[in-house]
């Protein structure tokens, strides 16, 4: 269950460093989670879990829920997680030379030339750049985004979702990407000049007010743009969500629904926006995969991400994320400037022109944090697994979604795997959890 914690997050990065990479990430609510077919069982076919006895073994109960996949489907799953791994690194280089080309090849220069030519207003001149910026990242990278959210989806069975689709959504996020990362780049390269000396520090700041920004306007004016949401309209689901969500200190009356289905056969549900846009969501294929417990469970772990203030923890996190991040990149721009600037064209920090080099960079110190930052999301992902079991209290409901997530997680990494490359507890953890739960608390769980 991807988190709209985690996707605004990396979006607010990304939107003032890497405006080819926010593309990606604006349109990963819709092309990184397509799917067509299913290959773990469905709550229809799955037999019935086991009951709580006072003899219930939660590690057999937890290899119980495992046998339910078969070798091949497990085989496909981890064959398809571990190519991730890889598409990490490639993903990487592949920036790392979009980077070198446009500054070795001084494109990045000639974009500048022509944005001073156009006018003389330097903020003016900074939006022009970062659109020429944007559109030939976009071009450059499309190879691989081709390769990544298209072709190899539909290789693994993982989406049914034409050409057409799955490049209007993109072209949807080069539309978001050139009105947000335009601003957010201009208004970056504003404080750069402000603040030649001390840039570091309020760009950091200017970055985590533009993360929070993210998160907050991301319900309204974002994700509507890739899907339709409406009200959920089924009392025997809406009543206990709301139930739940007033249970638990959360300000909304509404629940609603969005037609994920057009794009994907993955369930997901979200609690998410900030200062009056909390909203609760759930896909249309939840409601129609999921039975009630495993709907109930799902919900359960959305709100604990927002019970236990996961949002404000995550802006603390990150705000010492971006200010080492900005740091080094004065450290790192200072020197590569000195050694390659004149080559390329660029004349300081506050040029534009050395947006691919802040870019590349910053690219380096998020591939080192890898493991940090998946660490810190991995826990707060636990977190909210546990406030789900004991909202809920549905440990059969988690351990089906968690075997719906087999689809295309691996279930059973080693622990370096796990640490190195999950940004969730892995399917065996989860449902081992749900089991541990269920089994401390014998003859309360729901029928």
């Amino acid at each position: 269950m991807r988190t709209v914690i985690s996707r605004a997050v990396l979006l607010g990065l990304l939107l003032l460093t890497l405006a080819g990479a926010i593309i990606a990430q604006t349109t990963a609510q819709t092309t990184a989670q397509t799917t067509a077919q299913t290959t773990a069982q469905t709550p229809a076919q799955a037999p019935p879990p086991a009951p709580a006895t006072a003899h219930f073994d939660p590690q057999a109960a937890t290899e119980a829920y495992l046998a339910r996949m078969t070798p091949e489907q497990r085989a496909r799953s981890d064959a398809y997680f571990e190519g991730g791994y890889w598409l990490l690194l490639w993903d990487f280089l592949y920036g790392l030379g979009v980077a070198w080309l446009l500054l070795g090849s001084r494109l990045s220069a000639r974009m500048r030339d022509f944005a001073e030519r156009v006018t003389s207003l330097r903020w003016l001149q900074t939006l022009l750049y970062a659109v020429q910026y944007i559109l030939v990242t976009f071009v450059l990278g499309l190879p691989l985004t081709l390769y990544e959210d298209f072709f190899r989806e539909h290789q693994y069975g993982l989406s049914s979702q034409s050409f057409g689709g799955w490049m209007g959504d993109e072209l949807k996020g080069v539309a978001l990407a050139l009105v947000f990362g335009g601003l957010a780049l201009t208004l970056l390269y504003w404080v750069l000049r402000a603040a030649p000396r001390t840039w570091w520090l309020w760009g950091a700041v200017v970055a985590l007010i533009l993360l929070v920004f993210t998160i907050a306007v991301s319900p309204v004016f974002i994700e509507p743009v890739f899907n339709k949401y409406t009200e959920l309209q089924d009392p025997a689901l809406r009543g206990p969500i709301l139930s739940l969500a007033r249970a638990n200190g959360i300000p909304t009356d509404h629940v609603y629904v969005f037609d994920a289905s057009k794009q994907t056969n993955r369930m997901s549900a979200n609690v998410s926006g900030l200062f009056g846009t909390t909203r609760i969501a759930l896909n249309d294929n939840l409601l129609r995969r999921a039975a009630p417990p495993e709907v109930e469970a799902v919900m359960g772990h959305e709100m604990g991400h927002y019970v236990l203030h996961h949002v404000s923890k995550s802006m603390l996190f990150f705000g010492v994320v971006l200010v080492i991040g900005f740091g080094l990149l004065r450290w790192g721009f200072d020197r590569a400037a000195a050694r390659w600037g004149e080559r390329w064209g660029i004349r300081g920090v506050a040029d534009p022109a050395g947006l691919p080099l802040l870019a590349a960079l910053f690219a380096i110190y998020l591939f080192v944090l890898t493991p940090v930052i998946k660490t810190h999301i991995r826990t707060e992902e636990a977190e909210a697994d546990l406030f789900g079991l004991n909202a809920a209290r549905q440990p059969d409901g988690m351990a089906e979604a968690a075997l719906h997530l087999a689809e295309y997680r691996k279930m059973s990494p080693g622990p370096v795997e796990e640490w190195i490359f999950f940004d969730h507890p892995s399917g065996r953890n989860r449902i081992l959890m749900a089991m541990r739960w269920k089994a401390e608390h014998l003859g309360e769980v729901k029928p």
